[in-house]
């Protein structure tokens, strides 16, 4: 991703597209955390191969950060630990919703990439026009899209229909009836 980042012109910035990368870099390590703790709680797979998945989209993002000299909000922080005060609330209420079952848990998976899917696709409608934020962009959302398919896999499995809780039915359907998608576009 380095490489293809490095491979695009550094064009100007808007205070959009700063506030966007700050934001996507830290809902990025949410989805992370939340994973992480999700598989520590209940030891399911597809929380932990999902959480890796998340740090190399929050590393995907970190990299635009350094090449636009701009300061990462996630610094040091620990896990469970954000600046944005919506983020952490957020974050604090998923952790709890999750840590209620592993299928509550399997719902807040899904739910996060749902959000991730929608803020990804309103930042590249109507914020973003620099190549390399766009080209992050459309792959964290191909990421996303394929980790909602696994949560939805899942609890299928178990028995549970999910329904779309920010996402239209007609856009939901639209990802979970296709198939998995490749990365790196």
């Amino acid at each position: 991703m380095r490489t293809q980042i490095n491979a695009l012109p550094k064009e100007d910035l808007s205070v959009d597209e700063e506030a966007g990368l700050l934001f996507m870099r830290e809902e990025e390590k949410l989805a992370h955390d939340l994973y992480t703790a999700m598989y520590q709680s209940w030891n399911n797979q597809v929380f932990d191969n999902i959480a890796a998945s998340e740090q190399t989209h929050t590393e995907a993002v970190l990299l635009l950060l350094e090449k636009y000299d701009l300061t990462d909000p996630v610094g040091d922080n620990a896990v469970g630990v954000f600046v944005n005060t919506d983020l952490q609330a957020i974050y604090d209420d998923l952790l709890a919703q999750g840590n209620l079952s592993e299928i509550e848990a399997l719902k807040v998976g899904a739910v996060v990439e749902e959000i991730d899917i929608l803020d990804l696709a309103d930042q590249l409608s109507n914020t973003v026009d620099n190549q390399d934020i766009e080209l992050v962009y459309t792959n964290l959302q191909t990421g996303s899209r394929n980790h909602l398919r696994a949560f939805v896999r899942n609890l299928a499995a178990r028995g549970i229909t999910y329904e779309p809780a920010y996402l239209s039915q007609e856009d939901y359907d639209d990802i979970i009836l296709s198939d998995m998608e490749n990365g790196r576009n």
